[in-house]
C-alpha cells in the first residue's frame, strides 16, 4: 500500500539548509492501523504532509497504492489526494454555513460525482459514524466530537486507499476522544488503512503499530500487542450482551 525509500526533505532558508527528514524508509501494508509519534521538530508533520501528497520529498521514492507519487506535478497530486487519500484534521476544517451532509458531499462534488449519488454516499458515510440523525445540522449545532465525526465521514466518502488523521483528538475532551478512536478502530476492523499523527501516548495505544520519529529519522517501529479498547465500545458490547 505505502512504500517509502530514502525519503529526504530539506528546507532552504537563505544559505541555511534544514533537513526535516533524513532518508526515511517505511512500509505500511493494506489494512494496517498505524500511529506516528515524535516530539516537536521530529519530522512527523513533514512525514504526514508527504504521505498526504501535500508536499513532495527532496529525494527518495514514494509508492502509494502502486503509483510513484514522489515526483508528481501539482495537478497530479491534487487528483491523487482526491481519489486515494481521506484527511482528518485536528481543527475539523468544516464549512461553517453548510450542513453536515453538504460538508461530506464536498469531495464528491470536486470529483464530479452526480447530485443523487453524492447525497446517497454522504448519507451512508454519516450513518457509518453514528450521525444519521444529524445530517442537516450545521457545525455550530454539533459538539466537537460530532464535528470530528463529520470530518471522518468526509474522509470516508470517496472510499480512499488510506485515511490520514493529523492529531484528530487534539481539540477534544477525553470522552469525545474515546468515541473518535472507537470509530477509527471500527474502520480498521472493516479493512481500512489508517495512519494517525499524535503526540499523545494513550491515543497511540488504540492503534496496532507505533512508528516513532526523532530528528528526521525513524527511531522506533513496534507492534502494539494489546491495543487499548475504547470505553464506548466496551459499553456497547456490555449493552449487547445484557
Amino acid at each position: 500500500m505505502i512504500r517509502l525509500h530514502g525519503i529526504k526533505k530539506i528546507y532552504a532558508t537563505g544559505e541555511i539548509e534544514v533537513a526535516a527528514l533524513r532518508g526515511v524508509d517505511l512500509e505500511v501494508g493494506a489494512g494496517e492501523f498505524v500511529s506516528i509519534m515524535g516530539p516537536s521538530g521530529s519530522g512527523k508533520s513533514t512525514m504526514m504532509n508527504i504521505l498526504g501528497c501535500l508536499d513532495t520529498p527532496s529525494e527518495g521514492e514514494y509508492m502509494l497504492d502502486g503509483v510513484n507519487v514522489a515526483r508528481a506535478t501539482g495537478n497530479e497530486l491534487a487528483v491523487i489526494r482526491n481519489r486515494k487519500i481521506g484527511f482528518v484534521f485536528q481543527g475539523f476544517n468544516l464549512l461553517p454555513r453548510t450542513t453536515a451532509l453538504e460538508n461530506v458531499e464536498l469531495p464528491l462534488l470536486y470529483a464530479g460525482v452526480g447530485g443523487k449519488e453524492r447525497k446517497e454516499r454522504a448519507l451512508e458515510a454519516l450513518k457509518a459514524v453514528g450521525l444519521g440523525e444529524r445530517v442537516h445540522h450545521k457545525p455550530k449545532e454539533l459538539s466537537g466530537g460530532q464535528q470530528q465525526r463529520v470530518a471522518i465521514a468526509r474522509a470516508l466518502v470517496t472510499k480512499p486507499a488510506i485515511i490520514l488523521a493529523d492529531e484528530p483528538t487534539g481539540n477534544l475532551d477525553t470522552h469525545s476522544s474515546e468515541d473518535v478512536m472507537a470509530i477509527f478502530q471500527d474502520l480498521h476492523a472493516s479493512g481500512n488503512t489508517i495512519l494517525i499523527v499524535t503526540h499523545e501516548p494513550d491515543i497511540a495505544e488504540y492503534t496496532r503499530r507505533i512508528v516513532r520519529f526523532r530528528d528526521g529519522e525513524i527511531v522506533g517501529d513496534e507492534q502494539v500487542a494489546n491495543p487499548r479498547r475504547a470505553l464506548s465500545q466496551e459499553r456497547e458490547e456490555r449493552g449487547a450482551v445484557s
